[in-house]
């Protein structure tokens, strides 16, 4: 060190930093224009030497200047490389590493044998170790006593693992010539440090924003504070705290970085000068925080204090919103109502990402694009996920869901014009992919579409079009599809082929993949890590598991922040903690102020325990709460604040941070509470966005289409549809509507009715007059034929087929009984129908009965089987399931074809559900006769008919409502804007 006291000054936390820092500097240099030029200012980061260079805008209203030379040294990817001095070893590159420890993971096998993508999870983590370490300072040779007897199984098992840093990676780098990114760094800040000491330079150096260092950064600032033309500026040191509780600052204090910086520089608090341009007399803002956020072992000064001066809490307000999502609408609120007064600023500070990107796209309702400063992972652009979501089609074998999930993103065309490939996409989705799960492979798709009839398409030549669509959609995807039929394959290999098959995805026809693909700052970063990943590095990897290759894809893109290269709006911001610490705004948003956001929870690293990590020198997790606490302070201290959290997160109750509980304790034992007055105005203004100027019933929806588009054709069942609901009914044969079948769809209740329909009708028919005497078996054999492919259908194995195997026991033995006592089956699923006629166009009533039984007296049944739950008795007499009733109308009247005409005698369901009964013969009208609820139910067709023949009659939806339930058209209606449902 020189000889000279250090000279350290501090910016108080309420004061803008970066402006009084360019103000000072503009006064000591005068009116010499070169005099700021010749000044080397050390900055923690980029954004701190951004946020600088524009205060040097401000301060001199935007005129031309000579400004100094900013260097970044906090970060691993900083300017420290420009104060090397001395001959350092170039760094590894940190992509090359995390290959390379990731490939050292996966040798360990045994116990320790993980699936790639874990291996490259841990070896992020493992670098990350290596870091911290090194910038640390610590010797790794200490992990061999670190995990004595006394501790736990499995750290003496991580300890072993950690061999991997302690004898194989330093070989490794050895034998590359290389070290590592961080020692790179220790080394040039360590050769600085000493340089600079013995002997300073003659121009200014200023280190300044530092509100924490590590040892070699540490040693810089030291050396900048004794240079004669050297000065150390802090951000926010609290030089209100008493002696006893500065001396209590520990690792979760605010202070705790400082305090350390400035024992390295070998500086007492007190001796910490003021700024040149800063007032001295501090603001009872800075008087609050200091406070609130003293030691814990010193809060007893409360008690003693003067108390709080009310205008400390003045500009500060507090809002607590009920969800995060309110949360983000009133941030979004309040940062556009500053936008009412010209050149005010407002910028949104958090350490939830989530919550960022929340008010970020409610900003979007008024055309407001702000950027989240803190960036995001390169898997969550729109590059990002488009890479992942073609990885994951492929490895899925394009199943339905994955498929669309790719065809559907924005970069997808296919060499069609987008819009032409929307349209092409949903054609496909509607009339193949909804439904079953076709086959395996976009060959299954091709059959699918293969087996669907012409009629369905608009036009004859649109199946063809789709045909061709697809043969070339496979074409483009066919080198991914191709590698992937192999168990495994090389890394390079793997990414050669994606990306080749993401350009001819992304092609248009009026601008190659490529240009669409890998433009902006999400695909500039993606194309880099492909180049990089598809040399050397990559295929020094292990061949990858292809089922696991979304997985590593995704594994390699999360360590890639892509950051903004400057902000959308000029006026409006949004900084993570980092990013906020050196910058200002008219008004400052602190955002999701809970526990586990901000403050972070420290949590547990894999490698070590809390005491592992003392014994080995590292500092405790719990620095970064007092890290967290700092930016609290800081942002806290603006002019206007604005204080927002969430009562629950992700529908669980959340906690305040310790900050704000701090804050909200020591004003009350002043009796003043942080400013809630505005909260409810900001939280209704807020619901009102969303809420419709009025909320009034609607009317009943009453179409009237004309006799002409009016059905003349109907089954039995859809006259039970036409009696509980006219409206579902003009929907589904007038308008022509259908629901949608959902995507990859099990075998639902319906496809269960008609197995098990299809193998009683098998059975019943092959043995009309006599049972075999297997009969179970014989229907068993029917059952399996009924089934065919769906029993490989992992539900239909587990739950359908046991169940069919006690409906079959059941249904055997309620035949044998049957048939000894006179009845006779005479048809099964058999259609029939009748003509009516009416006043204008005939009306043509058909049905298809599930079976007919010959009674012994000669009468007829009419059985209908029922695998879920049958209509009560009640509605069948009321005429609301008509079904059987009309059955019988047909079969007196000699609609069923070649089966002779006859009085019905019973009507009756058999319930083949396969529980507890298995099977039951439920009488349709209990122990009534059938006569009067099949006059009944032909009186009320003919009513029902000649009613709809007036053409000024409306097709109402809830007819009835207590034989209501819920409909697929019950949306179309708009049943729940004019109904209440009881």
């Amino acid at each position: 060190m020189t000889g000279g006291s250090p000279r350290v000054y501090s910016i108080p936390a309420g004061v803008a930093f970066a402006d009084a820092l360019a103000e000072g500097l503009m006064q000591r240099a005068g009116d010499d224009p070169l005099a700021l030029a010749a000044i080397t200012i050390l900055l923690p980061t980029r954004r701190a030497a951004r946020a600088l260079t524009d205060a040097f805008l401000r301060v001199t209203d935007g005129r031309a200047l000579l400004l100094p030379r900013l260097l970044a040294l906090a970060d691993l990817d900083g300017d420290q490389d420009v104060l090397a001095a001395g001959d350092i070893p170039p760094a590894i590159d940190p992509l090359q590493r995390h290959l390379i420890l990731a490939r050292l993971v996966m040798s360990r096998g045994g116990d320790f044998a993980v699936a790639p993508d874990q291996a490259l999870q841990l070896a992020q983590a493992l670098a990350e170790l290596i870091d911290e370490v090194e910038t640390e300072q610590v010797d790794f040779a200490k992990l061999k006593n670190l995990a004595p007897e006394t501790f736990a199984g499995h750290w003496q098992q991580t300890i072993e693992f950690l061999r991997i840093v302690t004898e194989n990676w330093p070989a490794i780098l050895a034998a590359q010539g290389a070290i590592d990114p961080a020692r790179r760094r220790v080394l040039a800040m360590t050769a600085r440090a000493a340089a600079w000491a013995a002997d300073p330079p003659r121009d200014p150096v200023i280190a300044a924003g530092f509100i924490a260092a590590d040892p070699a950064l540490s040693d810089v600032i030291a050396a900048v504070a004794h240079m004669p033309q050297g000065m150390v500026v802090l951000p926010g040191l609290d030089r209100l705290l008493d002696n006893e509780g500065w001396d209590e600052v520990g690792a979760t204090h605010p202070q705790w970085g400082m305090k350390r910086l400035l024992e390295r520089i070998g500086i007492d608090r007190k001796a910490v000068l003021p700024w040149p341009t800063i007032e001295e007399t501090p603001s009872p803002r800075a008087r609050l925080l200091s406070e609130a956020l003293r030691p814990a072992e010193t809060t007893a000064a409360w008690r003693l204090g003067p108390g709080i001066d009310p205008a400390a809490c003045d500009g500060v307000a507090r809002i607590d919103c009920a969800t995060v999502g309110e949360e983000a609408e009133v941030i979004a609120l309040a940062m556009r109502a500053a936008l009412e007064t010209p050149e005010r600023t407002a910028a949104l500070v958090t350490a939830d990402r989530a919550l960022a990107r929340r008010v970020a796209a409610a900003l979007k309702r008024w055309d407001i694009e702000v950027d989240d400063s803190a960036g995001r992972p390169l898997g969550e652009t729109p590059v990002g996920v488009w890479l992942r979501l073609v990885a994951e089609a492929a490895v899925g074998g394009y199943a339905p869901r994955l498929l669309l999930a790719m065809l559907k993103h924005p970069l997808a065309a296919g060499g069609l014009p987008p819009e032409t490939m929307r349209q092409r996409i949903r054609l496909m989705e509607r009339l193949v992919l909804r439904g079953p799960r076709p086959g395996p492979g976009l060959a299954g798709i091709r059959d699918v579409l293969d087996d669907i009839e012409l009629f369905k398409f608009e036009h004859p030549a649109a199946k063809d079009e789709l045909r061709g669509w697809l043969d070339d959609l496979a074409g483009r995807l066919e080198p991914l599809t191709a590698i992937l039929a192999s168990k495994q394959a090389g890394l390079d290999e793997l990414l050669m082929r994606h990306a080749e098959v993401a350009e001819a995805l992304a092609t248009t026809p009026d601008e190659a993949g490529g240009l669409r693909l890998w433009r902006g700052q999400d695909g500039e970063a993606a194309a880099d890590l492909f180049a990089r990943l598809n040399g050397a590095a990559g295929s020094d990897f292990p061949p990858v598991a292809v089922d696991r290759y979304p997985a590593v894809l995704s594994a390699l893109m999360a360590g890639i922040a892509i950051r903004p290269l400057y902000g959308v709006h000029p006026r409006l911001s949004i900084w993570g903690l980092i990013e906020a610490r050196l910058q200002r705004a008219d008004l400052l948003i602190l955002g999701g102020l809970n526990e586990g956001s901000w403050p972070p929870q420290p949590g547990d690293e894999p490698w070590m325990s809390r005491p592992m990590r003392d014994r080995f020198g590292l500092p405790p997790l719990e620095v970064k709460i007092g890290e967290a606490g700092q930016d609290f302070a800081m942002a806290a201290s603006g002019p206007q604040v604005l204080i927002t959290r969430a009562l629950r997160v992700d529908g669980a109750p959340s906690v305040p941070a310790r900050f704000l509980s701090r804050l909200e304790t020591l004003l009350e034992g002043s009796n003043l509470k942080l400013p809630r007055d505005m909260a409810a105005s900001w939280r209704g203004w807020a619901e009102e966005l969303d809420r419709p100027g009025l909320i009034a019933p609607t009317a009943q929806p009453e179409p009237r289409p004309p006799l002409a588009a009016r059905p003349r054709r109907l089954s039995v069942t859809a006259i039970e549809l036409w009696r509980r609901d006219p409206y579902a009914l003009y929907a589904q044969r007038i308008l022509g509507l259908r629901p949608l079948d959902p995507l990859d769809a099990d075998p639902g209740a319906a496809e269960r009715g008609e197995i098990v329909h299809h193998a009683l009708d098998l059975f019943v028919t092959r043995y009309p007059d006599r049972l075999p005497a297997d009969a179970l078996t014989a229907l068993l054999d029917a059952g399996r034929e009924a089934f065919g492919e769906t029993l490989g259908h992992p539900s239909v194995a587990a739950f359908w087929w046991p169940r069919f195997e006690r409906v079959a026991g059941w249904f055997v033995a309620f035949e044998q009984a049957r048939r000894q006592g006179g009845a006779r089956p005479l048809a099964t699923e058999i259609s029939g129908g009748i003509s009516i006629e009416t006043d204008g166009e005939p009306f043509y009533l058909t049905a298809k009965a599930d079976r007919i039984d010959r009674l012994a007296d000669g009468r007829l049944a009419i059985l209908d089987y029922k695998t879920g739950k049958p209509p009560s008795v009640q509605s069948v007499k009321d005429g609301y399931a008509p079904q059987l009733p009309l059955e019988a109308v047909i079969a007196d009247q000699g609609g069923f074809g070649d089966l002779q005409r006859g009085e019905t005698g019973e009507l009756a369901y058999l319930r083949l559900s396969g529980g507890n009964p298995p099977g039951e013969f439920l009488p349709a009208l209990g122990r009534d006769a059938p006569d009067e609820a099949i006059a009944n139910a032909w009186a009320g067709l003919t009513e029902l008919i000649a009613t709809f023949d007036n053409p000024d009659h409306p097709y109402r939806a809830l007819v009835r409502a207590e034989f209501a339930y819920a409909g697929d058209y019950d949306h179309l209606s708009r049943l729940d804007e004019w109904a209440i449902r009881s």
